[in-house]
């Protein structure tokens, strides 16, 4: 897909290190594009240079790990500017369930190749706040807020896999009174994930089979115990795309989360506290350029 002007948005702080602007030039040394670069320093950058970007290029290129693609997806959703990603980052979840290499320079080529194409995914909204992604409750929370930077840093998405160990073994039930699309229901778990999208961020494995981000859906998961033979299960859910009876499932357009008190949880990569959190689907909000066999 042909584009005259593209405007890229780079995170330095994200989790790669590489000479991204030197990829970015050797992409583009024999081309008519116009390009131009932002670098991001403030935590609202991504953000910010995204919305006052709208209408005003032909492609938003964002440079960086979930947090980062989230902020231009927040400033873009609605809007008629597409966005292409990048991955920068440490897990890289919102690339891979787009189909986007994980190589820099062959993600750049999917920016240049005329049959790449454009498609219209969802978004999520918690309390007003967008997400991409999902939102984790429980274990699946604290495996990410009890992840060790610096182990990040050094094993990417790998150190989750560290820390879902010690958040298993301290694993307690959790009562969520859940309202969706109207109808109420009283659960206990260990944790709980409101997703709009699918891939684990640990090659190609989804979550539950059929969660897609162009459906119009959310998808509710409830694990209900982390044994050792509930943990078992949930591995071959996640590697045979089958499902299992120690997860509870509903799809929906609407659901609200009730807690008995204030609860850390995790939507997308931030931490958000509350007792009640208000969650719906918007259909079809965001443009993204994805390669041309994923589309």
């Amino acid at each position: 897909m042909p584009f005259k002007h593209i405007h890229f948005i780079i995170n330095p702080a994200s989790g790669k290190e590489e000479p991204i602007l030197s990829f970015i030039q050797k992409a583009f040394k024999d081309s008519s594009v116009k390009w131009e670069v932002t670098v991001t320093r403030e935590e609202n950058d991504a953000f910010d240079t995204a919305e006052k970007l709208i209408d005003k290029t032909d492609l938003i290129v964002v440079y960086g790990g979930d947090g980062s693609i989230t902020q231009v997806a927040r400033a873009l959703k609605g809007t008629k500017t597409p966005m292409a990603i990048i991955p920068g980052g440490t897990a890289n979840v919102m690339s891979k369930e787009l189909g986007i290499p994980q190589d820099s320079e062959e993600a750049l080529r999917v920016i240049t190749d005329k049959n790449a194409k454009l498609i219209k995914m969802d978004t999520g909204e918690a309390n007003g706040s967008p997400f991409l992604l999902r939102i984790n409750f429980g274990i699946m929370a604290d495996m990410i807020l009890e992840a060790d930077e610096q182990l990040k840093n050094k094993m990417g998405q790998m150190a989750y896999g560290v820390t879902v160990v010690k958040t298993i073994a301290n694993a307690k039930l959790e009562t969520y009174r859940l309202i969706i699309d109207g109808k109420e229901f009283e659960e206990e778990g260990v944790a709980l994930t409101i997703t709009n999208a699918g891939n684990t961020g640990i090659g190609d494995f989804d979550l539950f089979p059929g969660i897609s981000i162009t459906d119009g859906l959310l998808d509710v998961l409830l694990l209900k115990d982390a044994g050792l033979l509930s943990m078992l299960k949930i591995t071959g859910t996640t590697l045979f795309q089958t499902e299992s009876d120690v997860l509870k499932h509903w799809r929906c357009k609407t659901a609200t989360v009730i807690m008995k008190s204030p609860t850390s949880y995790i939507l997308d990569d931030c931490k958000e506290t509350a007792s009640k959190v208000e969650i719906n689907i918007i259909p079809l909000a965001l443009n993204v350029l994805v390669p041309a066999e994923r589309a």
